[in-house]
C-alpha cells in the first residue's frame, strides 16, 4: 500500500510545488490512516488541512485501495 500512496502523492506534487510547496508522507496505519506534512509555503497556510481532506485525501481513496483517512501532522 505504501508504494500505491507514494506514487500517488508524486501526482499531486506538481499541484503543491507550484505555490511553493510540497508534501511527505510520514506513516499509514494498519486501519489505513495516513499521515502527511505539509512542507514549504504549504506547511504553514490556513489552507492546508483543506489541501490535505479535499485534494490528498481524496486523490488517495480513489486511488489506494484500503485508505481510509488523510490526516496532517
Amino acid at each position: 500500500m505504501k508504494e500505491l500512496i507514494v506514487k500517488s502523492l508524486d501526482k499531486v506534487r506538481p499541484i503543491l510545488q507550484r505555490d511553493g510547496g510540497d508534501v511527505e508522507l510520514v506513516d499509514v496505519s494498519e486501519d489505513g490512516v495516513v499521515s502527511v506534512k505539509m512542507q514549504g509555503a504549504c506547511g504553514n497556510c490556513p489552507g492546508a488541512m483543506m489541501t490535505i481532506k479535499m485534494i490528498i485525501e481524496q486523490r488517495l481513496k480513489e486511488e489506494v485501495p484500503g485508505v481510509t483517512e488523510v490526516i496532517g501532522v
